[in-house]
């Protein structure tokens, strides 16, 4: 539809977004990693300049230790971010371990994408293998630990009231995209590389398999160890223990790592290392599309040249992230261009196939391409329920959104503007250049319109042989539907 290349560039805008601070949490991981080769795990014990700290592989939450912190948090906040109490006086300057950390992940992800796909094709057999095996390696350690199955109860143990609370299944879908990378327009750059025939159907379903079983294992593997620092320190509820948010990986899991008796040192840097493949594979989706779409502009240009270009801008820009205030620029941006924009674009997107292409030429495309009927549970969702659920969850978060706070900071008035207007700068491309293509058209509004919500001349099969098939196959269909 010609109506719509918003979308595309609204994606382009959310993706460069995500990926230059995402990038940045990569940095941290990096910074972590090579701090876990370290004869002693220096986040397990308190440096002589933290005060009010208490050693993280001595912590007990039934000692009397009001106002202390644990080694392991002060590490974070003071070792790696330096982070301030405020940004009313600035972000400060870029920490130069962590902006070599943040150069060394570009670095690694321009080689990812240096051929396009070729490159990324030979790499994901590692990216998308090794992480398994290192998440069964943490899992079977993590339920051999004692408390280790108190912490699974937790995990598993639902809390139903829950279930009415929209905030939550705000959180739920806004997470399933992420999780999916659906939205993004990664999934349809990898896609286009398929054969007309493929079988996306059967694709859709292991993708969505196993990242639901992928989630659940490392839910097992990061409560199992939970429940195990839950133990250490005497705590009876697991919230006690728990840090939210980056806090997780960063606060609870080396706090816990910290308390092992066997090679902490080797299971820290297994994490970390298998977080640092995960974020790359991601990352690299990500940049994957930015470079296809700067291509297809741009058709004359070089792969390696757009990678390159692409990555030292968004290297200059993910500075910005490792400053002492670096952690509320990430809070800030991951709101208003992260979350909120991939809920717009998935609305919008819902809305353009299920109604206004309209399902029932979305299922005679399948139909062509498989081979198969598309069955009435899928028509009804992508007709009425996909569509209805979303925008009422983003009517609903429009109507309660509060004003947005990072711990109990509450950020000045220039930063909210600076987040509104990364948010508009991403949905409006949908309207913009919707109208634009109005403009562009002669004839009345509503005929515009008309024309622009149709397919093209174009739309179909590229291969020769295949278009031909599909064009005797729509001809066939139109002469049946006159009779």
């Amino acid at each position: 539809m010609s109506f719509s290349p918003g979308i595309g560039y609204s994606q382009l805008i959310a993706t460069s977004t995500l990926l230059t601070y995402y990038c940045a949490v990569m940095a941290i991981i990096v910074f972590y990693l090579f701090a876990s080769f370290s004869s002693t795990l220096p986040w397990s014990y308190c440096k002589p300049e933290w005060e009010l700290c208490v050693d993280s592989s001595n912590y007990d939450v039934h000692v009397n230790r009001t106002g202390l912190l644990s080694s392991s948090e002060l590490y974070y906040l003071k070792e790696v971010f330096h982070e301030v109490e405020t940004i009313d006086h600035g972000i400060g300057i870029p920490d130069w371990k962590l902006a070599g950390c943040l150069l060394l992940s570009w670095i690694t992800l321009f080689f990812l994408v240096i051929d396009g796909v070729k490159s990324t094709g030979r790499a994901s057999y590692f990216l998308a293998i090794f992480p398994y095996v290192v998440l069964l390696c943490l899992m079977i350690r993590g339920c051999t630990l004692p408390g280790a199955v108190n912490g699974i109860i937790v995990f598993f143990k639902p809390v139903w009231s829950e279930l009415l609370n929209p905030k939550v299944w705000y959180a739920a879908v806004t997470q399933a995209c992420f999780s999916l990378s659906t939205s993004f327009g990664s999934l349809i750059t990898y896609s286009s590389y398929n054969d007309f025939r493929h079988n996306i159907y059967r694709d859709a379903l292991i993708v969505a398999a196993l990242d639901t079983f992928t989630s659940v294992m490392a839910g097992i593997t990061l409560f199992s160890i939970l429940g195990n620092l839950a133990y250490e320190v005497n705590a009876t509820n697991i919230e006690d223990v728990t840090k939210g948010g980056m806090g997780l990986a960063f606060i609870s899991y080396p706090e816990a790592t910290a308390k092992f008796d066997i090679l902490p040192q080797f299971f820290a840097v297994m994490f970390f290392f298998m977080l640092f493949v995960l974020g790359a594979g991601s990352a690299v989706s990500s940049l994957n599309l930015v470079v296809k779409m700067v291509l297809d502009l741009f058709p004359n240009v070089k792969s390696w040249k757009v990678a390159l270009v692409t990555s030292c801008i968004f290297f200059l820009i993910g500075l910005v992230y490792v400053t002492p205030g670096g952690q509320f620029i990430i809070s800030l941006v991951d709101y208003y261009a992260g979350s909120f924009n991939i809920l717009v674009i998935a609305c919008v997107e819902i809305m353009a196939i299920g109604w206004i292409y309209g399902v029932k030429n979305v299922c005679k495309n399948i139909e062509f391409m498989l081979k198969r009927k598309v069955g009435i549970y899928w028509k009804v969702c992508w007709g009425f329920f996909a569509p209805v659920i979303m925008i009422v969850i983003l009517l609903y978060t429009l109507a309660t959104a509060e004003v947005l706070k990072y711990h109990d900071y509450e950020y000045p008035l220039s930063a909210t503007i600076s987040g509104w207007i990364m948010l508009v700068l991403g949905v409006m491309q949908i309207p913009f250049w919707g109208l634009y293509q109005i403009y562009k058209k002669e004839g009345s509004i509503w005929s515009r319109i008309k024309i622009l919500t149709k397919p093209s001349a174009s739309w179909g099969p590229l291969e020769p042989a295949i278009r031909k098939e599909w064009e005797d196959a729509m001809s066939a269909e139109l002469e049946l539907n006159r009779l």
